[in-house]
């Protein structure tokens, strides 16, 4: 189960608002060994598209040399999908490289006639995606 502040959650659907129509990227970190996500590290989508995101290698150095220097690890990457449902695509699945990271998926389509957006987490190793509950909380 994901466990994630209602302030951080907000943001990450804020993101994907901003960005529609490109899909928006990024990263909550947090202390490593916690799997609590703390920090909200916005991406730039290098690939500037409604149907693929990509981070800069350059920012990805930079990102990861901060989280090292603070202890940190990826607890949250995070992407929209602009037009389908907040599911892994097969390209989401090939890329997905960090095994302990929650992948969060917002859509800002409205694909279930439930509203605009989607907000869902998904473990995703070696191939393999499982759906798994978010709880969203005022505070940890």
């Amino acid at each position: 189960m994901l466990t994630i502040t209602r302030a951080l959650h907000d943001q990450i659907v804020a993101h994907a608002r901003k960005d529609h129509p490109d899909e928006a990227c990024g990263v909550v970190a947090g202390p490593a060994g916690t799997d609590r996500p703390e920090r909200f590290l916005p991406m730039l989508n290098a690939a500037m598209s409604p149907t693929f995101y990509e981070f800069d290698s350059g920012d990805l150095l930079k990102l990861y040399r901060e989280m090292d220097d603070h202890d940190e690890e990826p607890v949250i990457v995070y992407h929209s999908h602009t037009a389908t449902e907040a599911y892994p695509s097969r390209t989401d699945i090939s890329y997905a490289n960090e095994p302990g990271a929650h992948y969060v998926l917002v859509s800002t389509a409205d694909t279930d006639g439930l509203g605009e957006f989607q907000f869902r987490s998904f473990r995703i190793l070696d191939g393999e995606v499982t759906e798994e509950d978010v709880r969203v909380v005022e505070a940890y």
